[in-house]
């Protein structure tokens, strides 16, 4: 169990005994499915949560349909937009809330009957903030974070004669670490030189900025933080730090295993999916750190939604709080698929305290902890998605055919900017 504080049981308690209208209409009907729409691995943490919910709930079945990552945001986008054979509860990847909340079909979560920004003090002040429109509604619960990490293998560095402050004192530091892991040890800093550019253009965004496109519409792909992420990325390719390997490849997880891939920037979330299924047998070979720079980024997090349309809007809130407001499923969560908790009364919990085998025994939720705290929130916006594409496009010029850095950010600019005219229109 996890150790909630007082307050928050009460809080939580209050905030449950104020939706008692809202429970008696979802207890009426018997024989009713509630359908729940999410990707791996929330998949598995919502039929985790089935047997908690059949106690309250025991006439009232679970139907968890499951897709892959990207196969889940197209169908659901899909959905949205014919407002057809969408689920009672959608689980967004935080990317996609703005978009998904473009067409107006997400319930406000804010607004009664739900009043979640009753609970706001209770998550990690940047993912609420993620969840929520700049017009104020609140169109989507964070359930998991995913602050920004370096992992590395501690077994290369100390072959290589490198040590972590060298990785992590600057990024100009982390690129000469690479170039000594290469020669002492043969093996890539990085799988992709575009790992660089996406964790540094995530990091110390200022408030109202926003990642590609600021609060009132200004497109920023050209400004310094760019600049500084397409010279660094273009750098670690000039050196042959990186191994042209994209993620979530046979390439990728084989670089892992056999030792030919240093470091991976990414989510806190990556050490788990590395220790179940990427590279187990790595186990006690990687360490975590900080970001190179001290700087601080949040790399990805799910949601939960109500799209307007859903005939279960009770029933489909109950199993939200559940997920979002309960300590102990966020815990569960957390230990069974490292889903770093959204809700900042289960980061007290003593399991922060343990050591990661994993990770040579290291006790890396402390430093998770410490970042997720750090972390400034971001502003999303409805065309991140397209952004990203656009700009991943010119970075791949930038690395493949030798395109000039501001040449390709200027054109990224100009491109995306006609997007949000034509948006704004």
């Amino acid at each position: 169990m996890p150790a909630a504080t007082p307050s928050f049981r009460a809080s939580y308690r209050f905030f449950l005994a104020g939706l008692a209208s809202l429970t008696l209409l979802a207890s009426a009907s018997a024989q009713q499915t509630l359908t729940i729409a999410a990707f791996p691995a929330v998949d598995e943490i919502a039929k985790s949560a089935i047997p908690m919910w059949k106690k309250k709930h025991p006439d009232v079945e679970i139907k968890v349909i499951s897709r892959a990552f990207a196969d889940h945001h197209t169908a659901m986008t899909t959905a949205l937009s014919t407002s057809s054979n969408l689920p009672d509860v959608m689980v967004v990847e935080y990317g996609y809330v703005a978009r998904f909340a473009e067409g107006g079909g997400l319930e406000d979560l804010g607004a009664a009957p739900y009043n979640i920004k009753s609970q706001q003090a209770h998550f990690v002040p940047y993912a609420f903030r993620q969840g929520t429109t700049n017009a104020g509604s609140v169109v989507a619960v964070p359930s998991d974070i995913g602050p920004g990490t370096l992992l590395y293998r501690d077994d290369l560095l100390k072959k290589a004669g490198v040590k972590e402050a060298d990785l992590t004192q600057s990024w100009d530091s982390f690129v000469a670490a690479g170039v000594k892991i290469k020669a002492g040890t043969g093996a890539y800093l990085v799988a992709h030189a575009r790992d660089v550019k996406d964790i540094v253009i995530r990091s110390d965004i200022k408030p109202g900025e926003g990642l590609y496109i600021d609060n009132k519409g200004k497109v920023l792909v050209d400004s310094p933080r760019f600049v500084r992420a397409f010279e660094l990325a273009k750098k670690v390719r000039e050196q042959k730090l990186d191994g042209k390997i994209g993620a979530w490849s046979n390439e990728w997880s084989e670089g892992f295993k056999r030792g030919t891939i240093a470091t991976q920037l990414s989510g806190a979330w990556l050490a788990g999916h590395m220790n179940n299924w990427l590279a187990p047998g790595t186990k006690g070979l990687w360490r975590a750190a900080q970001l190179p720079e001290k700087a601080y980024g949040s790399w990805g997090g799910s949601f939960y939604t109500i799209p307007k349309v859903s005939k279960n809007k009770a029933l489909a809130w109950e199993f939200i709080q559940m997920m979002t407001l309960s300590p102990e499923m966020q815990l569960s969560a957390f230990k069974s698929q490292d889903a770093f908790p959204a809700l900042v009364d289960v980061h007290k919990d003593a399991f922060f305290d343990q050591p990661i085998e994993f990770l040579g025994g290291q006790k890396a939720r402390l430093l998770w902890r410490d970042a997720a705290n750090k972390i400034t929130a971001v502003d999303v916006h409805k065309l991140d998605p397209v952004a990203e594409e656009i700009v991943n496009t010119e970075m791949d010029k930038v690395l493949d055919q030798g395109k000039d850095v501001k040449t390709a950010l200027a054109d990224a600019k100009a491109l995306l900017e006609r997007r949000v005219a034509r948006a704004q229109n």
